[in-house]
């Protein structure tokens, strides 16, 4: 795939950190950069804030000096579009407005050659109807990068309905040629990863709502046992309460409000509550200065029991037994068809979480699933309140002999990570099957664009094929909203994994 030629001189319209972020890259590769942005005065702030930000990575030794000053010769702010004529790339990235993006691209299209390629970098909007309103809407593709888009490797390439491959197989070649990890997908609601991401963000508000657990709890268990770089709560506070939100409505309203995307109450009323996150001082969390960052619910110390009874296959889990053995505890085997759960010495029951409630069953305590035992530094555990408090108490002395820390939620059904990763998985195949993207390149963009620690297909492979289809079918019937209900590509994906696993 090929790129663009050095020579050949690029525009990005639109000054706003997106934008100058991508003025950078372009900047960097060697490329002539012209700036535009409607509202005068603001290309020429731009490109003084650019000079900012290279004379940082000068004095952090990134760039040499001679590379800076050689940049900055090849950045041209432009004072009408008629100056971004001679470019053979241009890359929107303007208020998300689909009005102001269409009219835009019209005026473009009076202005350039019929071979420049047209970028735009929208996250929420549709590329099909952004390139409706062109003469010539092949050549409009979608290049979403990631903010910040220096230092971010991801970018979504997407094509619209009517973008030519042509089109699409340079702008792929031209994000590789700036040294960017390029995906291909459809222009589908979200594109790759703010489709397959929404569950991680809904999930916790979710287990929130049903006050099984508190933010600094949920965010620390999605942390320091899911692996994530980042916490829900603290992750929105990060991005904006108001941009996050805004992004999940988008999704919801294309998916014609598709219960499986639906927004949150929860964050609703932050936002309406000027709450917005760290830009505004106060979010999920407290950042005035001198506040105190909660922390999250730790199980006071217990005494682990003397031995565990393993009964049945732990699948996902059962990386745990060599742990408990190097803790100095005893482990018993029984063959058991249909069990799959830790027996303590009292007769009370640790099993995964897998999409049923304590309360269903006699004494027994829910742990959460991790995607590295060994390395996970916090477990959650759930119990009903007809738990026997010695249960609760065996299953937490069992996981701190471990060396883990123990946050006790309440009666929640697949817990947090557990329902979480179930989910991403389950919108992963879906959108797969519904010709979005490959799943190589939604590992990839969920891995570069989100930080997961495990591609979604990636995460199926290890947890074993059917896991979350038979999560998600528990979770459905104890909420038989649609919101858990197993799309039909996992459905075919495990019922075919069953098939040939029973046969000879």
């Amino acid at each position: 795939m090929t790129g663009l030629d050095l020579s050949s001189p690029v525009a990005v319209v639109g000054t706003g950190t997106m934008g100058q972020g991508i003025a950078q890259v372009a900047l960097v590769a060697g490329h002539v950069v012209r700036l535009y942005d409607a509202v005068p005065g603001r290309a020429e702030e731009a490109a003084a804030a650019l000079a900012d930000r290279l004379d940082r990575l000068v004095a952090k030794e990134r760039m040499s000096a001679a590379d800076r000053e050689a940049a900055l010769a090849r950045l041209r702010p432009a004072a009408d579009l008629a100056d971004l004529a001679d470019c053979s790339l241009v890359v929107e990235a303007v208020v998300e407005r689909l009005q102001t993006k269409q009219e835009l691209f019209r005026a473009l299209e009076e202005v350039v050659d019929e071979d420049c390629l047209l970028a735009t970098n929208t996250s929420s909007l549709s590329v099909t109807a952004v390139g409706g309103a062109l003469r010539a809407p092949g050549r409009l593709v979608g290049l979403h990068f990631f903010n910040p888009a220096p230092l971010l490797p991801l970018v979504e390439v997407v094509s619209g309905f009517a973008t030519d491959v042509t089109s699409a197989t340079r702008a792929y070649g031209i994000a590789r040629a700036w040294g960017k990890t390029p995906v291909a997908c459809a222009d589908t609601p979200g594109f790759i990863v703010n489709r397959i991401a929404r569950p991680f963000y809904a999930e916790a508000f979710a287990v929130l709502e049903s006050q099984a657990a508190d933010p600094a709890t949920i965010d620390a268990v999605l942390r320091e046992c899911g692996g994530f770089r980042m916490g829900a709560f603290e992750l929105t506070d990060l991005i904006g309460q108001d941009v996050n939100e805004s992004v999940t409505h988008s999704v919801w309203r294309s998916f014609f409000q598709d219960v499986r995307f639906a927004p949150s109450l929860a964050q609703r009323r932050l936002v309406e509550s000027g709450r917005l996150g760290r830009k505004s001082g106060r979010g999920w969390y407290d950042y005035a200065e001198g506040a105190e960052r909660p922390e999250p619910h730790t199980a006071e110390k217990a005494e682990p029991p003397a031995y565990v009874v393993v009964e049945g296959d732990l699948g996902p889990a059962a990386e745990l037994l060599a742990l408990i053995r190097e803790a100095g505890i005893q482990v018993r085997e029984e063959d058991e068809d249909h069990g799959t759960r830790l027996v303590l010495p009292g007769g009370g029951q640790l099993a995964l979480a897998d999409g049923q409630t304590s309360v269903e069953f006699r004494d027994v305590v829910y742990f959460d699933l991790a995607p590295d035992y060994r390395r996970a530094t916090r477990i959650a555990l759930s119990a009903s309140q007809d738990t026997a408090p010695d249960t609760l108490t065996g299953a937490t002395g069992l996981f701190q002999a471990l060396g883990k820390d123990v946050s006790v939620i309440g009666d929640a059904p697949g817990m947090i990570v557990a329902r979480t990763v179930a989910r991403i998985i389950d919108l992963a195949h879906d959108a797969v099957a519904k010709g979005v993207a490959t799943e190589e390149d939604v590992d990839t963009a969920m891995r570069l664009g989100v930080n997961y620690p495990l591609g979604p297909f990636e995460w199926s492979r290890r947890l074993g094929r059917n896991w979350a289809y038979a999560l998600l079918d528990d979770l459905h019937l104890r909420d038989p909203s649609g919101r858990y209900a197993p799309s039909l590509a996992l459905y075919r994906h495990a019922y075919a994994s069953e098939k040939r696993e029973g046969t000879s």
